[in-house]
């Protein structure tokens, strides 16, 4: 065995749902603190501007978390290697994919491109498709179900 083998973080593709789960609120976790605090402590329109982000994080579910995390539950279960990296939840495109929304959302924040309340309103909104999506993860880990 390689030294690069034995220093491989590696998990069973079953708990490595788990671990995507994780990820996952982790993310919406991290929007959803930062977008309630903002408009917590600044916003006289708390509730409408859940309601809105809400009405934001629907859609957004439906047409995109909703097909993504499918795919990459779906390409978990059909991984080859029994003990992939735990790392490997995502695959390279989505690392991508990743960084830059993180990146745009440092940026938006740091140079006030979007009036603040509506970025934090965004932020509630993009929270919701994220946690929805690691419960999926967590009930296919949880079930051992085949996604649909």
């Amino acid at each position: 065995m390689s030294l690069k083998e034995k220093l491989k973080p590696s998990v069973s593709r079953h708990n490595l749902l788990f671990i995507a789960g994780l990820a996952w609120t982790t993310a919406g976790g991290i929007l959803m603190w930062r977008g309630l605090d903002y408009e917590m402590k600044h916003s006289p329109h708390l509730w409408l501007n859940i309601l809105i982000g809400i009405a934001i994080g629907i859609p957004f579910y439906i047409v995109l978390f909703a097909r993504i995390a499918h795919k990459h539950i779906k390409r978990i279960k059909g991984l080859s290697i029994p003990y992939p990296c735990a790392f490997s939840f995502f695959n390279f495109r989505s690392y991508i994919m990743m960084m830059l929304m993180i990146t745009t959302g440092i940026l938006l924040r740091r140079f006030d491109v979007i009036n603040r309340e509506y970025l934090f309103t965004f932020y509630i909104g993009m929270a919701f498709p994220l946690l929805i999506s690691a419960f999926r993860f967590y009930y296919t880990w949880a079930v051992k179900k085949e996604p649909e």
